[in-house]
């Protein structure tokens, strides 16, 4: 009796654990060389049906699952897209991964997320992990990386793709970052603005921010206007530093009479910060938002913006990594069209509007 426990025991121990199982576990148990199952769990037609399900059968009683990377190598051929983000709290961004995982996902490619917070070197970081798991593309977000990402992606042989923005030296799904600045400051120009202010995220961290920036500067100057100095405030993107840069534009000697905000989200915080200080919006102040959020059009009042099509770039970039993978023509440079939404926050400057009759 005591033997047959011992036989019992040894028969438990010799079977691995399921994080542990290997290849050569399930060959040794199904009585098969190491390459038959190899051959078996990589679909190859050549294996007989019955040889097949046996070690189909071995491998799912045993909890073996062939390891991505390893069979990437093997294989030469990775069935992972990656997308590195700089954060996970822009809708934005959300919106884009959703569409671009869905082409992705219907192509038979699994995605593999990562976020750099808006940090260059993070972002490096993120790229070299998942290029050693085995990437088949990638997906970035803006032209300003460190030049070792470019290097490292080159190196490996991986499509890349920029969003988000148009850049000649790279291939990129987006839109001219500059002319979203340029249209918005055009349509403020067009109702008898003149004092602009804006808050935005800082440019050094954001080449999307850079462009939109110049793009306003750009419409000012056309007209014989500047934006001064200290009308530009940059900050990050949520509700609280939207309320405390409109409080400290607002509370200088020449306040605005517009002012631009870098994402919907500061713009939310501005109209709150504007509601509670006694500004009214738009009959003392104009404010505008980008992205278009799904909560823009229900704010009071209802937020002028430009509409981003996220969806759009993250189809699009999903349809260019794709076509690089299956060595398809394709162009390096698509350009998505954003488009100005006109609500009830915006209109002419006081003095400017036309008296009831």
């Amino acid at each position: 009796m005591t033997r047959g426990a011992g036989d019992t025991f040894k028969s438990r121990a010799s079977r691995p654990k399921s994080n542990a199982v290997t290849a050569r576990d399930v060959a040794r148990e199904a009585g098969v060389s190491v390459a038959t199952v190899s051959r078996v769990l990589n679909g190859n037609s050549k294996v007989a049906d019955a040889l097949r399900k046996e070690v189909s059968e071995v491998a799912q009683r045993l909890g073996y699952t062939p390891n991505a990377g390893a069979r990437a190598l093997a294989s030469q051929r990775s069935h992972s897209i990656g997308a590195i983000i700089p954060t996970i709290e822009n809708v934005n961004f959300s919106a884009g991964l959703g569409a671009l995982q869905r082409r992705v996902n219907q192509a038979g490619y699994t995605l593999l997320l990562a976020s750099s917070n808006y940090d260059r070197e993070e972002e490096l970081r993120q790229v070299r992990a998942l290029s050693a798991y085995g990437l088949a593309g990638l997906m970035l977000v803006g032209a300003q990386h460190l030049p070792q990402v470019y290097e490292l992606l080159d190196a490996k042989r991986i499509p890349y793709v920029n969003g988000w923005v148009l850049d000649e030296a790279h291939p990129c799904v987006g839109f001219d970052n500059i002319a979203v600045g340029r249209t918005l400051a055009n349509y403020l120009l067009d109702l008898g603005h003149k004092d602009f202010g804006i808050i935005a995220q800082p440019s050094g961290i954001s080449d999307r921010s850079a462009g939109r920036i110049a793009g306003v500067r750009e419409a000012l100057h056309s007209r014989g206007l500047a934006l001064p100095q200290e009308r530009l405030i940059e900050r990050t993107l949520n509700l609280i530093d939207g309320q405390l840069a409109l409080r400290t534009l607002m509370s200088s000697r020449n306040p605005p009479t517009a002012i631009i905000c870098g994402s919907d989200t500061i713009a939310f915080g501005a109209l709150v910060e504007a509601r509670k200080i006694g500004i009214r919006v738009p009959e003392d102040l104009s404010i505008t938002g980008i992205n278009d959020n799904e909560f823009a059009a229900h704010l009071t009042p209802p937020l002028t913006t430009i509409h981003l099509p996220s969806d759009e770039i993250g189809e699009r970039s999903a349809d260019y990594l794709l076509s690089k993978i299956g060595g398809h023509p394709v162009a390096a440079s698509t350009s998505v069209q954003f488009s100005l939404i006109v609500r009830g926050s915006t209109a002419p400057p006081p003095g400017k509007r036309k008296r009831g009759g």
